[in-house]
């Protein structure tokens, strides 16, 4: 056996005890599973070992291993019967004095070298622990839902926390073929804090009036490669789980604005309209199908005008070219001619903003955005100002589709939608490691195995470049003058001498 605890208690047979229980049998501990409710107990006892009976049928278990797994899960019925174990992970509900209630208890029933654990995914590890009067053995295991399927677990010590109870937990966490990360003890650990960016900053750009839920979600799949836009994954883990969670890290860290939540959800929460679960959330459901609205047709253009590139242009000469690849007439004057189509590709910046700065005839002048290069995208982003003109909009609509691309026009607002997020998620995770709640390659780990990012937050920000991102932020905080994006002191050193990210500081 990989790990000390030779028998571990879990105390909850929901969703989230029922799968640490399964780990912990499948890693050679025996599991003493235990709930409140019999008919909880025997249900979760009749689920795992279903399970074992399912990857038994598909190959993926051994009659022999399964028939050890099962040896190693019993259910028991009392508090007491949790004596002798090594170690007791609790997944009960998620509020204070239960969990310290808990606890207290189980000090009582325990011998004095047992560990404890908590699988809390928003209280303080320190705070649960402050009545006990062995703290030390204290620690939190947050584990993801599924847990079989989601490989990752923080560990988190609190104040108080012995340092062999955190190393001896890493390995248990190993034994179950999962990865372990430690966080410190600070509101959201690591992946719900680091996550916090990605939904909060969509739904700002929606009460904008930028652009709607869907445009979005296509946004950040096909030019970032997330496998699931903002709202569908608020849609699949429910807006009674991600609204609170919202809630309590903003309340948490004293009303942080990078962490500012949004009426939008708040109001669909009380309208009950929380997601697939009750069939409709920011999508209709129908036969657990999203109901999702079709892209805008690419405008019909019988005459295209010629093309005038901003000096100031993101990837200006990338800009020329793929304009010649799409077979566009481009101007290369000082200025723009009378009929020109004029482009500009600000980082940051409003359309608005750089066709007064650059003196640009708005009218004609469409923002495309280039933070990500247009060979690695499946979507180009155009944005238009208040006073661009119909036909300018529709030409460069027809231009930029002209190779079978997809393209997103949207309204303008300060940056692009992916812009915005990008800056924000690798924002919020400088923040994360300039406050040093874990190590840059604990946070890269656990956002990619626990939120499932095609690219960790600092290595989004190492391939699209640190000055970049910050230039985003600065201009951001121009536009709208809110702290949320104050660029974290940790990025601005990185961006401002070229360092990696994911550089660790001495």
């Amino acid at each position: 056996m990989l790990t000390r605890f030779k028998t571990v208690g879990v105390v909850g047979a929901g969703a989230m005890g029922r799968g640490i229980a399964q780990m912990a049998a499948q890693a050679g501990c025996a599991v003493r599973l235990y709930d409140t409710q019999a008919a909880a107990r025997d249900a979760a006892h009749q689920q795992i070992t279903a399970q074992w009976d399912k990857l038994q049928d598909k190959g993926r278990l051994t009659p022999e291993a399964v028939a050890a797994h099962k040896a190693h899960l019993t259910t028991v019925d009392t508090v007491q019967a949790l004596a002798g174990c090594d170690l007791v992970i609790e997944a009960i509900v998620e509020r204070l004095d239960i969990k310290q209630q808990l606890f207290a208890q189980l000090e009582s029933v325990l011998g004095p070298d047992a560990a404890l654990a908590s699988n809390t995914s928003s209280l303080s590890i320190t705070a649960i622990g402050a009545g006990l009067q062995r703290p030390q053995r204290l620690a939190g295991l947050h584990f993801f839902n599924p847990v079989p399927l989601m490989k990752v677990v923080e560990v988190i010590p609190g104040l108080r926390t012995a340092a062999a109870v955190c190393d001896a937990l890493d390995a248990l966490v190993r034994a179950m073929g999962h990865t372990p990360v430690r966080a410190q003890d600070t509101p959201g650990f690591i992946v719900n804090h680091a996550g916090r960016a990605y939904g909060t900053e969509a739904l700002r750009i929606v009460s904008e009036g930028v652009t709607d839920f869907a445009t979005i979600d296509r946004i950040l799949r096909d030019q970032v490669g997330f496998r699931l836009g903002p709202f569908e994954l608020m849609d699949l883990t429910a807006l009674d789980v991600s609204h609170p969670v919202m809630e309590s890290i903003y309340h948490q860290y004293y009303e942080e604005a990078r962490y500012r939540p949004n009426v939008i959800t708040a109001q669909r929460l009380a309208g009950g309209l929380l997601g697939r679960k009750t069939g409709e959330g920011f999508y209709r459901y129908e036969g657990d199908k999203a109901q999702v609205p079709p892209e805008p047709p690419v405008p019909q253009v019988a005459d295209l005008p010629p093309v005038w590139v901003s000096t100031r242009a993101a990837r200006r000469a990338e800009l020329y070219q793929l304009l010649k690849d799409l077979g566009a007439r481009i101007e290369t004057g000082q200025s723009p001619s009378p009929q020109a189509l004029t482009l500009v590709a600000p980082l940051g910046f409003d359309v608005t903003t750089v066709a007064v700065v650059e003196r640009l005839d708005p009218a004609r002048t469409v923002g495309i955005d280039l933070l990500v290069e247009d060979a690695a995208t499946k979507r180009r982003v155009l944005a238009t100002n208040p006073a661009t003109r119909a036909d300018m909009r529709d030409a460069a609509h027809a231009l930029f589709a002209r190779d079978g691309k997809a393209v997103s026009v949207i309204r303008d607002s300060g940056g692009f939608v992916t812009q915005r997020v990008v800056a924000a998620i690798v924002n919020i995770a400088s923040d994360i490691c300039q406050q040093r709640i874990c190590t840059p390659v604990d946070l890269e780990t656990a956002v990619t195995l626990g939120l499932g990012y095609p690219l960790g937050p600092l290595a989004m920000g190492n391939r699209w470049g640190p000055s970049n991102v910050l230039e985003v932020l600065f201009n951001l905080q121009t536009v709208y003058g809110d702290p949320r994006y104050r660029p974290s002191p940790w990025l601005r050193r990185r961006g401002a001498i070229g360092l990696s990210l994911l550089k660790e500081e001495a």
